[in-house]
């Protein structure tokens, strides 16, 4: 049976996957799990629980704080907000739970739960096994003054644009900069917090309506904030995916800057004052070589994880290290923040252009990227990809082929049901003849 927890908390198709009774049970069995485990501190436990603002969240987080009022927790419902601010609420208003209701870049009709410790962190791998293993269990359910009580709180994200603009180095004066908010949970804060750091903001993709969620615009779909930053003449623009906790950029030019070139920007500037613990950079396999070689230039180090900000977050902490992520815009800067925050990043990244005062094309340039491509195969079966042999033949004489200049790495992805390929190569054409050349082995081997 296939593990309900993904990478990224429990994700499908709402109403129909992850549907109100698994809400609910998901959540009992959360309060039961850390309560039992004393993760509860205070006489009384309490969660933070927030979402984006997909139609589908108002009854899935209503079905959560249900299913934590039931277990005798009380809710702090903090209404439509991004990912980050949920777990940097949770470890700062003296709460023992934090819970997101979102399917970040997912299309509207998806939704999701992720829940976060105390201190804000996701969950560990072990802890939601637990939580997964006693989903409907029978228990005693608290009565009268025992069970959870619900408020809402609409002025706590407050605090978290403050915290935001605290953490800038440089202010943006003088820059003119295009944000596109994928009508997702950054629609307000992330457009406020970049004025209040200074910048001059246009925003596009900042009208949410429950219905409309990365719906052409966002993260994965940057094209059309890149355009608009060339229309009006913008030093940059900067879009976040609908639950805010990744950001793609563009430059002046409409060029796309990706996780991999932001990170890089980011943490050349770190090392240069001094703040960059270990001389290191936390990525995962699927960042670009071409981050690893303009890492090394100026002496830092990079770290490879399995792909997944978690086990980015996972390697920071185990090893000190305040700067990782991936190249899909997910970038944690563990001095600010316990996962990855899109609108952090961009105030991060934009101070390191206002601070230069050179072009973000020529701070991008430093990144330069192997020719790449990636292949979604859907439709197949995701868990034998990591043992047909016929497959990981295939894999093996495409690496063979490639040599020292060129890389393969196929993964099934652990939000979405499909197989990616991935491939590097000493030219756009290799890496594309390649990687679909290896799809068309997925599709062959693994077809349901």
């Amino acid at each position: 049976m296939a593990r309900l927890f993904g990478t990224d908390g429990v994700r499908g198709l709402a109403n129909r996957d992850v549907t109100v009774e698994l809400a609910l049970d998901l959540a009992v069995a959360a309060a039961h799990v850390l309560g039992q485990s004393g993760a509860f501190t205070g006489p009384r436990p309490k969660a933070v629980i927030g979402r984006d603002p997909r139609a589908s969240g108002e009854f899935l987080g209503a079905a959560v704080s249900a299913g934590l009022a039931s277990a005798g927790v009380d809710v702090i419902d903090v209404g439509a907000v991004p990912t980050p601010a949920v777990a940097y609420l949770t470890s700062t208003m003296d709460v023992d739970l934090g819970v997101m209701i979102s399917a970040s870049h997912n299309p509207m009709q998806d939704n999701g739960i992720k829940f976060f410790d105390r201190s804000g962190f996701k969950l560990d791998d072990a802890v939601e096994d637990q939580i997964e293993a006693r989903l409907r269990e029978p228990w005693q359910r608290p009565i009268g003054a025992g069970v959870g009580r619900l408020s809402y709180d609409g002025h706590a994200i407050d605090a978290y644009v403050d915290h935001l603009v605290a953490s800038v180095p440089y202010p943006l004066d003088g820059l003119r900069v295009v944000v596109d908010c994928a009508n997702g949970a950054a629609s307000t804060v992330g457009p406020d917090a970049l004025r209040r750091a200074g910048a001059d903001v246009i925003t596009i993709g900042a009208s949410p309506d429950g219905l409309n969620i990365n719906e052409g615009y966002g993260a994965t779909q940057p094209r059309r904030m890149a355009a608009a930053t060339v229309g009006h003449w913008a030093h940059a623009g900067v879009s976040f995916d609908g639950d805010a906790d990744r950001c793609i950029a563009a430059d002046e030019e409409g060029n796309i800057v990706d996780g991999d070139q932001i990170m890089g920007i980011i943490t050349a500037g770190e090392h240069e004052r001094g703040t960059l613990r270990g001389e290191t950079l936390v990525a995962t396999v699927m960042s670009n070589l071409g981050l690893t070689l303009a890492m090394e230039r100026i002496g830092v180090n990079v770290v490879r994880t399995a792909v997944g900000d978690r086990y980015v977050l996972e390697e920071m902490r185990r090893s000190g290290h305040n700067i990782g992520g991936e190249q899909s815009g997910h970038v944690v800067l563990l001095d600010h923040a316990t996962t990855g925050d899109g609108t952090l990043t961009a105030l991060q990244l934009l101070s390191r252009l206002a601070q230069t005062g050179v072009p973000l094309s020529q701070l991008a340039g430093t990144v330069t990227r192997l020719p790449q491509s990636l292949v979604n195969v859907p439709d197949v079966d995701k868990a034998r990809a990591g043992t047909d042999e016929q497959l990981a033949a295939a894999v093996t004489e495409a690496e063979t082929a490639l040599g020292a200049t060129g890389r393969v790495l196929l993964r099934a992805s652990g939000t979405e049901p499909l197989v990616r390929v991935m491939v590097e190569a000493g030219t756009q054409d290799e890496a594309d003849q390649v990687a679909h050349g290896l799809a068309s082995v997925v599709r062959e081997r693994l077809a349901l």
